[in-house]
């Protein structure tokens, strides 16, 4: 039996590139205010504490749609926002709840920490061929068995990005948006050379396409694996 022919890079159409959609934006805020963390676990809505899992009251506003993790140094670690915008007004929010809480709370060092995207690109990536080439190199990580994605780091902007076969990929580490649509930008052009030619029934390849979904659905829904460490705060 006659060898298959090896699979193709195909390129895209560069006047159909995709965007990067802000998912999640990570901000800081300093309260400049010693916290009494049970305190506010008893009078605050919406408010969880369970020291001995996690040493900070878990906070939540339904608009913006985010949640805060409130330390008692008065440090304060804003998640969930869609936008700069909603990332600033909702930590605003927090801290005039602990103001009306009896605290002395400020509103000091307000900063975007991560700024994490996703895009698809519309079309299967051959990961491994990428991993071991000029383009991948030292910047890139991929061994399925422990992760399915590719892990790429990129030096500028200096960035993370995980790259699934299906064609997903998810942007992290920017801290203003242009980084993230920099970095798209100068990955696209890599990925569009490993774009890799459908070989199989189309039958099988829808299925293959819903395990990968599947997959990458259970990632999301999991705890993000390069969010920026808190540990420090």
């Amino acid at each position: 039996m006659a060898d298959q022919a090896p699979e193709r890079s195909e390129p895209a159409d560069e006047h159909h590139r995709p965007v990067p959609t802000i998912q999640n934006i990570v901000s800081t805020v300093n309260l400049d205010c010693k916290l009494d963390l049970p305190a506010i676990a008893l009078r605050a809505r919406n408010a969880e504490y369970n020291p001995k899992r996690f040493a900070a009251v878990v906070l939540r506003i339904r608009e913006p749609k985010t949640t805060a993790l409130l330390f008692a140094s008065g440090k304060v670690v804003c998640t969930g926002a869609k936008s700069e915008h909603h990332s600033r007004l909702s930590a605003r929010k927090f801290a005039r709840i602990v103001q009306k809480l009896g605290f002395p709370a400020k509103f000091e060092d307000f900063k975007i920490q991560n700024i994490v995207a996703s895009c698809d690109v519309k079309f299967p990536i051959r990961l491994e061929s990428m991993a071991y080439s000029k383009q991948g190199g030292a910047f890139a990580s991929y061994d399925p068995e422990l992760f399915p994605g590719m892990i790429y780091r990129m030096q500028q902007p200096k960035m993370v990005l995980l790259i699934f076969v299906s064609g997903k990929v998810v942007l992290t580490g920017a801290k203003v948006r242009e980084e993230t649509y920099r970095a798209f930008e100068n990955i696209y052009p890599v990925l569009t050379q490993f774009r890799k030619t459908p070989t199989r029934p189309l039958w099988i390849r829808d299925a293959a396409a819903s395990d990968q979904e599947d997959q990458e659905k259970r990632l999301q829904e999991a705890s993000p694996p390069y969010s920026p460490s808190i540990s420090a705060i």
